[in-house]
């Protein structure tokens, strides 16, 4: 069978580029392939001017292929599929074609058996949730506590204790909050498209045809099934996920149809006027009873069910959590708020969160004894005050077992306070703990702290008196010094000979896969597997207990040997050797003992800024090849000090 005309280009592409594993990443525009090359000495200009289908190549931030509108999608759909990614998501730094970057497949060996293992349907449907969601929860968090205090100010100013000119502050605040709940949908539709591989433009518009612009209010649309009129929004993100999901199915069927040159005019056209169609007269009515049911049945279920109810809930939480089955909550939590202002459930399943603290407290006080234990309730511990709950659960309660168990039932116990003492709602997602206090509505948020502190209580009280392995208090009773890692061997039930390390944050800010420095000798593993930190804060600490192997002149790097063995390198900012030592403070020396968490150095990141440098923090494993398994175990995105990063098996 004759190759495919946009194959053959997408493979002559990749040829005269230096390949898959020289591209970091593909985008494309109206008429281009726009390529993020990892090294332009591999590639050949000339040979690449002369594929039969390319019209001609721009050198830039990217490498620009243009091809033309119609081919151009095809192409680029064409070069993500061979390098098994999405358009704009960065390549993984194994995709180098056999017999290429020899030294680059032998450190990313451990990394391919684990990325590669294909994950069952009902997990990538929960990542594809997490996907379309995620990004948004900023603005969730922002704009939700701008309104927060618009209702605050506003229930000020109808008691008569501000001044009716404060309205217009409450009036611009909640001009702010709308600019992200009154279009969510588009939003939404964007975001869903980038995910299921549709148009994102497209997305976007398949978002808003749900809000009914252009209606004829005197004559409304019906519902086919009901003979009722279409309300603006009904269906809400249920239906836009979906449509935009069959938006994405009929978009790809029409691209194998039309024709190239008629592509970027017919395509997009079709496509809306199908499933617009679609959108309104069937997937609005069908969603939008699903999400009444939805909504109505869990706001029933807290109602009638009260306190049991709420200790269900509250219980079942980090199991969720644990198994990542909580990204689809996302969607009900976002039609709850639409549909009544705010969602009930959070701050329910926010006491999970609570009864980890109070289990956590609880092994800190009663194992004590044993320091290297302690160290890492210390560094996991305010993160999870705060809301983020994954390093008590990963790095403390599971591990032992019994904890995980009672600080479920802490959970219940602080959701059952919840759902007894009746409503309290938060006005958006997000973080939960103590950053949630600000999006409860209606002045009911000393329901939401009289849950978290029972939460505390009863995840404390009932892990100290039945949640304490005896073969833990035994340990921490004879505990001779040893070092968190090897801990963390005993509590994970590893043998003597099979050694686990985990390397924590050393700053806070955002973490990024290692390929995407831009910086080849990092991005290419040639120093060693690892992973990156876009920082926001000038502070790093030591990401593992150990000693201290070098301390770089200009104070940029620190290398580190951690007490079994695996070498840490850290490499603050690109280039930053250039500005011999300026912006930065060192805190020790070399072959000096450190603890994990202990401040290393810092640096003034507005120096990087002034001098143009980007400040991006390398973590890498540096006898990676020596090392049974390197693997990153923190999702990408922000990170605090103290999380677990890297998983490190000897």
């Amino acid at each position: 069978m004759a190759e495919d005309k946009n194959a053959r280009i997408a493979r002559e592409i990749y040829e005269n580029v230096g390949g898959v594993s020289n591209v970091a990443k593909i985008i494309h525009c109206m008429t281009r392939v726009r390529m993020t090359i990892k090294d332009y000495s591999q590639v050949d200009l000339d040979k690449l001017k002369a594929v039969d289908g390319v019209m001609g190549v721009v050198e830039d931030d990217t490498l620009q292929v243009i091809v033309g509108p119609g081919t151009v999608n095809k192409v680029a759909g064409k070069m993500v599929e061979t390098a098994g990614v999405k358009l704009g998501e960065e390549f993984p730094g194994d995709n180098a074609p056999a017999g290429n970057l020899d030294d680059l497949a032998a450190n990313t060996k451990s990394e391919m058996k684990n990325k590669y293992n294909k994950p069952s349907r009902i997990k990538t449907i929960l990542k594809m949730i997490a996907n379309i969601f995620v990004p948004l929860i900023p603005a969730f968090v922002g704009a939700g506590i701008v309104g927060g205090v618009a209702a605050v100010l506003s229930n000020m100013i109808v008691a008569g204790d501000l001044s009716s000119s404060f309205q217009q502050y409450v009036d611009v605040m909640n001009i702010i909050k709308n600019g992200i709940f009154s279009y969510l949908v588009i939003y939404v539709g964007i975001n869903a498209a980038q995910e299921f591989g549709a148009t994102p433009s497209l997305g976007g518009v398949i978002g808003a045809v749900t809000l009914l612009n252009g209606m004829n209010v005197e004559a409304p649309l019906t519902n086919i099934f009901t003979g009722q009129p279409l309300a603006s929004g009904q269906g809400g993100i249920i239906g836009v996920i979906f449509a935009v999901w069959l938006l994405s199915l009929f978009e790809k069927q029409l691209r194998k149809v039309i024709p190239d040159s008629i592509d970027i005019i017919v395509t997009p056209t079709i496509s809306l006027i199908v499933v617009g169609l679609a959108t309104i007269f069937l997937i609005m009515p069908v969603a939008g009873a699903i999400s009444l049911a939805l909504v109505g049945g869990i706001n029933g279920l807290l109602h009638i069910g009260g306190a049991i109810a709420g200790f269900v809930l509250g219980a079942a939480f980090l199991p969720m959590v644990m198994l990542g089955l909580h990204q689809v909550l996302t969607p009900i939590h976002i039609e709850m708020i639409e549909k009544t202002g705010s969602t009930q459930l959070l701050p329910i399943l926010a006491m999970a969160g609570g009864g980890q603290v109070g289990a956590a407290l609880a092994l800190a006080l009663r194992l004590r004894k044993n320091k290297a234990f302690l160290e890492l309730v210390k560094g996991a511990l305010p993160v999870g005050i705060l809301g983020i709950g994954e390093p008590l659960i990963y790095g403390v309660t599971l591990p032992l077992g019994r904890p995980f168990i009672t600080a479920c039932i802490g959970g219940g116990v602080g959701g059952a306070v919840i759902g007894a003492m009746g409503y309290a709602g938060a006005t958006a997602i997000g973080p939960s703990g103590l950053a949630l206090i600000p999006l409860i509505v209606q002045g009911r948020w000393y329901v939401y702290i009289i849950g978290l502190l029972a939460a505390y209580a009863a995840g404390f009280f009932i892990t100290y008196f039945f949640g304490i392995p005896a073969s833990e208090k035994e340990k921490a009773d004879h505990y001779q010094g040893d070092d968190v890692a090897t801990v963390d061997n005993q509590i994970m039930g590893l043998s003597a000979t099979e050694t686990e390390t985990k390397i924590m944050a050393p700053m806070t800010g955002e973490l990024v896969k290692l390929e995407t420095v831009p910086d080849e000798v990092f991005s290419a593993g040639m120093l060693g597997a690892g992973a990156a930190i876009v920082p926001t804060d000038g502070t790093v600490v030591a990401p593992v207990s150990g000693t201290v192997t070098s301390v770089f002149p200009t104070k940029h790097a620190i290398g580190l040997t951690s007490d079994s063995g695996v070498e840490v390198l850290l490499h603050v900012g690109l280039d930053t050797v250039k500005l011999d030592g300026e912006g930065f403070e060192t805190f020790v020396v070399a072959n000096q003992r450190v603890q994990v968490g202990e401040k290393l150095l810092t640096v003034d990141l507005d120096v990087l800024q002034k001098h143009g440098l980007n400040p991006v923090t390398m973590m890498v494993i540096t006898n990676s090849a020596d090392l049974d398994d390197v693997s990153v175990v923190a999702d990408p995105g922000e990170i605090q000090i103290g999380v677990a990063v890297l998983d490190v098996k000897k």
